[in-house]
């Protein structure tokens, strides 16, 4: 088997990283030239297994559809698709790639301190145990959701908990700075209180707490991802809630 993952950015190239470390030979390609072992060509060179970590939709579509189109990759047998996107995209990528390619979705939860120590949570949607290694060399926990899409869409539900807690967290602290309390004994107390949350707890050691808001950074990918919850949102569903999520996250300022 070639393995192959595309996208080495903060979570591909810990990814990566972690293939290797379990003896696993793994190429990883980005768009940017330098996080690549080689360009496109000898990324796809006898490539049977691709793991897909770019950022969203458009870069899925210019990663599998674009000129030298990945999904006409003759050796190519296999997509696992680990970036967060649209469930509805995700389910209808099954008509546009060849039917002797099987596709697993697999987003992961974790951030890159988990993506670096090979912890990482799977959500997954198909039968991973063809790649059961894979997932065991990168990851601490899968949880198989059901049939292919099914592990996109428990990641977005997954996350739209995640951005508000994150927002939430934020703000809380914002005004315990105006009240005069130490935020280091705030968030103490809410890890063991009823305000408990994976962004308090981690927050000394999740990368992208202290961020501002900004469209490439990682408070810009929970912007990203709670529209792909909102694209899975039943008919007449009350959204008022996570688009004010995102308003929130969209006002964040850096904290020092």
């Amino acid at each position: 088997m070639a393995i192959g993952i595309a996208g080495c950015g903060r979570m591909g190239a810990a990814m990566l990283a972690s293939l290797r470390r379990a003896g696993i030979t793994a190429r990883g390609f980005d768009v940017v030239p330098d996080r690549s072992d080689g360009g496109l060509s000898a990324f796809t060179d006898g490539l049977t297994t691709l793991i897909s970590v770019v950022r969203d939709t458009h870069e899925t579509d210019a990663l599998l559809f674009d000129t030298q189109a990945l999904s006409q990759v003759a050796s190519l047998r296999t997509i696992i698709i680990c970036s967060t996107l649209s469930p509805v995209y995700t389910r209808a990528l099954r008509d546009r790639v060849p039917d002797h390619i099987t596709l697993i979705d697999a987003p992961m939860s974790g951030a890159q301190i988990r993506a670096q120590s090979g912890t990482l949570s799977f959500m997954i949607g198909g039968d991973p145990a063809p790649h059961q290694h894979l997932f065991d060399a990168m990851g601490a926990t899968q949880h198989v959701m059901g049939a292919y899409g099914s592990g996109m869409a428990a990641k977005v539900l997954n996350n739209l908990l995640a951005a508000s807690s994150t927002a939430m967290t934020r703000l809380v602290l914002d005004w315990a700075d105006h009240a005069h309390i130490a935020p280091d004994k705030l968030l103490q107390l809410i890890h063991t209180s009823s305000g408990q949350n994976w962004f308090a707890s981690g927050f000394d050691d999740i990368e992208f707490a202290r961020d501002g808001y900004r469209g490439d950074n990682s408070i810009g990918i929970l912007v990203k991802d709670v529209e792909a919850g909102l694209d899975m949102a039943p008919d007449g569903a009350d959204t008022d809630l996570p688009r004010a999520v995102q308003n929130m996250l969209r006002q964040m300022t850096p904290r020092p």
